[in-house]
């Protein structure tokens, strides 16, 4: 799993594009065999899969019996408006109309890592959610404070 770093900011085009910064062009492993974009499962935002990141999950998805009500209508909704995208000559992304209004993408572009996927979000909707009454120590406690040094 590669770790990509960063919160980026950027404009979309009339026509759906987004220039990629370069900085987070170079972290992006195998750029060339493309990506796949998503409707992220908790956030009003858009994931970017590198594929070979991708691949790994579909393994997973994979396993799951479909012969098993949840478990179908799980793969139903994880899939739903996926779409396989390269990044142009120019360095842009383009976004297709569906996922736009699903994350209610208006001018302002935020791409932000999250780990080995980036998410793409409107830029207030992203700052939003970083200003809720979650109180992140809390939170990072919770989750983050029983480990150990080998993460367990």
């Amino acid at each position: 799993m590669n770790s990509i770093v960063g919160t980026y900011e950027c404009k979309i085009d009339t026509k759906g594009r987004v220039m990629i910064p370069a900085s987070l062009k170079k972290q992006i492993p195998a750029i060339s065999e493309g990506f796949v974009l998503k409707r992220s499962v908790f956030e009003t935002c858009v994931e970017l899969w590198p594929m070979a990141e991708w691949e790994l999950m579909m393994v997973k998805i994979n396993k799951l019996n479909r012969f098993v009500r949840k478990n179908d209508l799980f793969v139903r909704k994880f899939m739903a408006g996926v779409k396989t995208v390269e990044i142009d000559d120019a360095g842009r992304l383009l976004l297709s109309k569906d996922l736009i209004d699903f994350a209610k993408i208006s001018k302002d572009v935020v791409f932000s890592s999250k780990v080995n996927v980036i998410e793409i979000w409107d830029k207030q909707l992203y700052e939003d959610i970083l200003n809720d009454d979650l109180d992140f120590g809390d939170l990072a406690e919770e989750v983050m404070g029983n480990l150990d040094d080998n993460g367990e």
